[in-house]
């Protein structure tokens, strides 16, 4: 379970650091505005990036959910119950099944239809939420049962 929540922590931490990154200005993978919202953003007609506030409260979940797996390990102190943080990772589990699952649901392609985001996002984004999801679940559970 420890290279588990360690593959998590990592997986989450750059997933972070891209979303600070583009609080920052930053544009890659696009070379302009434009093309880096097209590209991780999809919103119908997107022009630029979300603002700011946006990709640091991204940023912040992001950072707060890396701690959870290694918390489950023991690797990260925490005062909490082992069973409050497994029910916990529970419902981070859900956020990132939830938003992998609506990536392949046609509501979801009617709201993110720009090019290359859809192709994208069926491909790689969606899958790898599901896959953090099921990451969750499994050091969950494992948590509930020690």
């Amino acid at each position: 379970m420890t290279v588990l929540a360690f593959a998590l922590a990592i997986v989450l931490y750059l997933l972070a650091s891209i979303h600070a990154y583009w609080g920052l200005g930053g544009v890659w993978p696009g070379t302009d505005q434009r093309s880096c919202a097209r590209t991780v953003a999809g919103f119908r007609g997107i022009e630029t990036m979300p603002d700011a506030f946006a990709s640091f409260a991204v940023t912040a979940c992001l950072v707060l959910a890396t701690l959870w797996p290694l918390a489950l390990v023991g690797v990260f102190a925490t005062p909490f119950p082992k069973a409050g943080l497994a029910a916990s990772a529970l419902m981070i589990a859900l956020v990132f099944l939830g938003r992998g699952i609506a990536g392949f649901t046609p509501a979801w392609r009617r709201l993110t239809p720009e090019m290359p985001f859809a192709r994208l996002d069926r491909n790689y984004f969606s899958p790898l939420c599901l896959l953090i999801g099921t990451g969750f679940v499994v050091l969950a559970i494992s948590g509930f049962q020690s």
